[in-house]
């Protein structure tokens, strides 16, 4: 039982080096953008991280007092 552990430990610890090789190589600490607006056809599309666009709202909503918010 401890032999296995140990071995299933092993090869998971080489798993993750193998996949954070490129990681170490590279030599910056990010990992690759994920989020939708690093997409260049979906900026393409005018579609945004529901983040960026609850930013952009809140913006627009604070800087123009003649907008009013839309209530579901």
């Amino acid at each position: 039982m401890f032999k296995l552990l140990l071995l299933t430990a092993g090869i998971v610890s080489i798993a993750i080096m193998l996949l954070s090789l490129k990681l170490f190589i590279k030599g910056d600490s990010k990992g690759p953008m994920t989020h939708i607006g690093a997409s260049k056809a979906m900026r393409d599309r005018g579609i945004h991280c529901v983040e960026s666009m609850d930013a952009i709202e809140r913006h627009r909503l604070a800087h123009n007092p003649h907008v009013k918010e839309k209530r579901n």
